[in-house]
Order: structure tokens, then sequence, then C-alpha cells
């Protein structure tokens, strides 16, 4: 064989080889490939912060009683009683009458000042205030899903990308 046939198709060869080795090199290393972008959602932050509810409610409240053992009425009560029994009966009946009289009386004054004090009411407004937790959320940036080399990932980004997103390095520039 030709020696200078040999030495041009083996510096051929060479070249060929070279070629399709920077050309595999410079597909996956080149500044000039891209990812893919295959999916963008918005990232919402939430967060719960305690806030303090206040609102007025009307109140019902007994009134306070200037007489906690409701003695007016049971001595009231034992007078009209004996009144009442001292109108029946003569002699010892009548003293025993008049006795078992001021007792109920005492008795029935006693329970119906006590009933009136339980009913004498009146009406107020009170604040109420409790404390809740209140949700809030905004978005904050997106989360971006991308194909690159026949693999999927997702990154974080300030802003809504493209529909490719450059590499350089093998790694995506998310800026």
């Amino acid at each position: 064989m030709n020696t200078l046939g040999t030495v041009a198709l083996t510096l051929v060869g060479v070249a060929v080889a070279a070629g399709v080795a920077y050309g595999g090199y410079a597909m996956t290393h080149s500044a000039d490939s891209y990812a893919t972008v295959v999916d963008v959602k918005p990232a919402i932050k939430t967060w719960s912060e305690p806030q303090q509810e206040c609102h007025d409610v009307t109140v019902r409240k007994q009134a306070p009683a200037t007489d906690n053992h409701q003695i007016a009425g049971t001595v009231i009560g034992a007078v009209i009683g004996g009144v009442i029994g001292h109108q029946f009966g003569g002699g010892h009946g009548k003293d025993a009458a008049t006795a078992a009289g001021a007792i109920a009386g005492g008795y029935a004054g006693n329970k119906t000042q006590e009933h009136m004090q339980a009913n004498d009411t009146y009406t107020t407004t009170e604040r109420r205030c409790s404390t809740v937790s209140k949700s809030h959320s905004k978005q904050d940036g997106y989360k971006v899903t991308y194909e690159y080399q026949g693999q999927r990932h997702t990154i974080h980004m300030d802003d809504k990308p493209g529909d490719r997103l450059p590499v350089k390095d093998g790694q995506v520039i998310a800026d």
C-alpha cells in the first residue's frame, strides 16, 4: 500500500475522531446548551400569626343584694302572719294561732324577698376579647420543573422563566 495514502487516510481518520469527540464535548459542556422547562407553578408561602379579636356582648347580671339574709322580708312576713293568725281562735288558741301565723309569715316573707332579690337583674355591655390564629399566604416566586439530559429537576426561582433555562458547566443558571 502506498505510504502517502496510508498517512492521508490516517490523518482523515484522526480528524474525524477528533471532530466527533469535540462535538460530543461541546454538546454537553457548551455555554449554549439549555434545559427545557416542563412545569411552572406559583410557590406559595403560608404562615400564621396570633391576633386579638374583641366584640361587645350584652350580659345580664344579678343586682347586689342589700339584705343578704332577707331580714326585712322575714320581719314583715312575721308581723303580717302574726296579725292574720291573731284573728283566729280564742284564749291560748289565739296565742298559738298568732305564733303559728308569725312563723309561717316570717318564712313566707323570707322566701318572697329571696325570690325578689334573685330576679332583681340588670343588663350591661361587656367587651370580650380572645386570641385567634390568622393564616396569611403570599406568592413567593415559582416552583420550576425542568428536564436536562433526560432527567427532571425542580428549583425555586424568583421570576417566572421562559420555555428553557441556560446551562453552563452542567448547572442550570437560575438568575
